[in-house]
């Protein structure tokens, strides 16, 4: 755990943190297997109150879940690291996707360990991130380490940075041939708001249809 008598960014002998995921139950789970290795001083299960939580508690940490309701993770990290910089954010997902860890990490997360990982393990991972280094689960280390040394793509798509968060999270759903209602279940939205972040995907790319879609979000291995 490091030496007892450092202090991390809040004064704090403890890294203050705030649990962000959309599972209550997980999050009390979380809570309690940390034990007083960490301070939290705050939770949040969808983007906006996150957002919130966090503007209010100035954790040195955010153990953040990458799919949340609201426009997941990323769209935490974007709204937060704009005027809150300083705070540190360590991603804990059942995920082991590489785009998740990798959008995670352009986002501005220090860190990605997926949710088999021990207690002891994660509050090691909190208090370094928090501390200033950066913690990947083995694997998850060698798709950023790919993600970064890879000569034959660019590290940002121009095209997919037209899109916004959620436009995305529809774009890989509607991908992978989920339907509208499907897709909106899985998104906590209306069918009517999938229909038009579709309808705006298809007119920013440049796109006819949903099959045109699923052809360019597979060729740029979204899917």
């Amino acid at each position: 755990m490091g030496d007892d008598k450092s202090t991390f960014a809040s004064g704090a002998a403890v890294p203050r943190v705030v649990i962000v995921d959309d599972h209550r139950l997980f999050r009390s789970g979380v809570r309690g297997e940390l034990g007083d290795a960490v301070e939290v001083v705050g939770e949040a299960g969808d983007v906006d109150s996150a957002v919130r939580v966090i503007g209010e508690q100035r954790p040195d940490l955010v153990l953040l879940d990458v799919h949340l309701p609201g426009g997941g993770g990323v769209e935490v990290l974007r709204q937060v690291l704009g005027s809150h910089p300083d705070i540190r954010f360590l991603a804990l997902s059942v995920s082991d996707a590489a785009e998740d860890v990798i959008g995670v990490v352009r986002g501005g997360a220090r860190g990605y360990v997926t949710k088999t990982i021990s207690g002891k393990e994660l509050a090691n991972a909190i208090v370094r991130v928090a501390d200033g280094d950066a913690v990947f689960s083995p694997r998850l280390a060698g798709f950023v380490l790919d993600a970064f040394a890879a000569t034959d793509a660019p590290p940002m798509d121009p095209e997919l940075d037209r899109l916004t968060q959620r436009e995305r999270e529809v774009l890989r759903l509607i991908a992978r041939g989920y339907a509208y209602k499907e897709v909106a279940k899985e998104l906590f939205i209306s069918v009517k708001t999938v229909e038009t972040h579709v309808s705006s995907v298809l007119r920013k790319l440049q796109l006819s249809n949903r099959h045109e879609l699923s052809r360019w979000a597979t060729a740029r291995k979204l899917v």
